[in-house]
């Protein structure tokens, strides 16, 4: 992905946020950063930076649901912005329910409260990004902002169907990793985020249906990993996504996979670069459609286009968060035959959320079979995802009826989730060694050139793994993670006065070097300053990092 021009707005912002860079990190100096990074990553539909797309500034749309009326202000901030307000052609009531490509133009969804986007030229609310900026605004005492965004949220799924991937039109097809129980509980758990009971309980009583019809997405038959029991990934839309500006994406997946043809897994068609009437029409149902897309139709080379099979497990691999990575089949392009653990644990974190919240509504029923929904999910990962022999969860691929055979740090998820026996746990435990460098946890034991594959390192799966660990009792593990991850975030904003979205785990710093897929390492960071201040608090109630221990044995390179 190409950097945009307001990528270079966020550069400048953390270098005025940050008036001296210091030789030698200081967590005071990251915190000031972060502290002032709220406000300079808040959007709301009053202020033009929301509302102008920096994709296609001068065609900027946004869409509200179905009719509803645009409120005055929004029509007042249109105006002045040279933004054109419309509306959904057809009330959503389920993901894909309006078809994005049939739109006249793709906009920004309209959402009602203000919002705090990832950064750079991530200028949307984002669906799982969401989860762990709440966890740092409400670490931060910024109650009100972090109730905005779960409501917002909430609105996503009433209005749009879900949460999405983000609130742009072009996402109405797909959702991303399920947190939004989460989010709900994170301001539910704080004092701060209520007048009183009687107003949370009213909250909730709004929230818990909602919350609910957003649970319903991952067990309709399309998110369904055969009979497993188990979910997958799945995007609602065909062909190529068409929120890329070209090909160029594509056409570097083909030319990767001739170039790899012991690594293909039957991703490449052949078929002309310019097809015939007859042609086009095959393409339809083998790849995708040359007459509708000018992405697809570009998505040739040397004689060869990708499989419609292929675009299915890339969209699928935008849905899990996880783009681009090479973990799911080359380039993510298998994402939708898998059973995962991270996503079936999010979904048993899910339903024991909604147990509770069922709960303390008074409703028996519900609780009961949130309660049965969760321990049927955990006897599947049991059976098909658990691996007692190498002491690891595996994902499932469920079309060739085996386990991947690639160690991938999601295999932490049942942690967090609470989903792990204590042996379980405990053997876990074991497979640190694997990811573990001195920045923190990478993602996988192979370096693909994938930014979702080792060396690399992110914010919201160290921040899972870390509240897992300390959630079994595993607390020097815990800090001793918290500080590398900490350490590499501090290092790196003191050499260049910046946060970013993902580190080098290897080195501890922010040097990324991408050669397949998405290049760039965004300055902001939303997700990142959020882990940030919860580490902060976990290595504080541990005693600090000079207290923490060594790495048990040397990481896997």
């Amino acid at each position: 992905m190409k950097v945009r021009p307001l990528f270079v707005v966020f550069a400048l912002t953390a270098l005025v946020a940050t008036t001296s860079f210091a030789a030698t990190p200081d967590p005071a100096k990251t915190r000031s950063y972060i502290d002032h990074a709220w406000s300079t990553l808040t959007r709301s539909v009053n202020e033009c930076r929301a509302l102008v797309d920096p994709k296609v500034p001068s065609r900027s749309v946004i869409y509200l649901p179905a009719g509803v009326t645009a409120p005055a202000s929004l029509a007042q901030s249109a105006k002045r912005c040279g933004v054109k307000v419309e509306n959904l052609p057809t009330p959503i009531h389920e993901l894909g329910d309006v078809d994005p490509t049939r739109l006249p133009a793709q906009g920004l969804l309209y959402l009602p409260h203000p919002y705090v986007v990832p950064g750079g030229f991530f200028n949307e609310m984002y669906g799982w990004d969401s989860y762990f900026i709440v966890l740092g605004l409400v670490a931060d005492h910024r109650q009100q902002l972090a109730l905005d965004m779960v409501d917002n949220a909430l609105y996503e799924v009433e209005y749009y169907g879900g949460v999405l991937n983000a609130n742009r039109t072009y996402y109405l097809t797909r959702s991303q990793p399920p947190l939004l129980t989460a989010m709900m509980t994170a301001v539910m758990d704080d004092p701060a985020s209520f007048k009183d009971a009687a107003a949370k309980r009213a909250w909730l009583e709004k929230a818990y249906p909602l919350a609910v019809r957003n649970y319903e997405i991952w067990t309709r038959k399309q998110h369904l990993a055969g009979d497993t029991g188990l979910s997958r990934y799945f995007d609602f839309g065909h062909g190529p996504v068409i929120e890329m500006p070209d090909s160029d994406y594509y056409v570097g997946v083909i030319r990767w996979l001739l170039a790899h043809p012991s690594e293909n897994p039957g991703y490449l068609i052949k078929a002309p670069q310019h097809p015939d009437k007859a042609q086009a029409e095959t393409l339809k149902t083998t790849s995708c459609d040359v007459t509708k897309s000018k992405i697809c139709a570009g998505d040739w080379l040397d004689g060869y286009r990708l499989t419609a099979d292929y675009y299915l497990g890339d969209r699928a691999m935008r849905e899990s968060g996880f783009d681009t990575d090479f973990h799911f089949g080359p380039w993510g392009g298998s994402t939708h035959h898998y059973a995962g653990a991270g996503l079936n644990s999010l979904l048993y974190k899910y339903a024991r959320d909604l147990h509770d919240f069922a709960a303390e509504l008074g409703k028996a029923d519900d609780a009961q079979r949130w309660a049965d929904a969760a321990a049927a999910r955990k006897n599947a990962m049991d059976k098909y995802l658990w691996h007692a022999d190498q002491g690891r969860y595996m994902d499932w691929d469920f079309v060739a009826g085996k386990a991947s055979t690639d160690p991938y740090l999601t295999m932490f998820y049942p942690l967090w989730a609470g989903a792990a026996s204590p042996q379980q746990a405990k053997a876990l435990v074991g497979q640190l060694k694997l990811f573990e460098h001195k920045g923190g946890l990478a993602m996988s034991t192979r370096d693909t050139g994938a930014q979702w594959d080792a060396p690399f390192g992110w914010a919201p799966t160290n921040w899972i793994a870390a509240k897992g660990l300390q959630d079994y009792g595993f607390r020097t593990d815990a800090l001793r993670i918290s500080c590398a991850f900490t350490g590499t975030i501090d290092r790196s904003l003191a050499k260049d006065g910046t946060i970013r979205e993902k580190y080098n785990m290897v080195l501890g710093n922010a040097d990324v070097k991408i050669t397949a897929g998405y290049k760039a390492n965004v300055i902001g960071f939303g997700w990142t300053n959020g882990v940030y201040l919860k580490m902060d608090h976990l290595i504080a109630a541990d005693g600090g990092c000079k207290s923490a221990p060594a790495a048990p044995s040397a990481a896997a390179h």
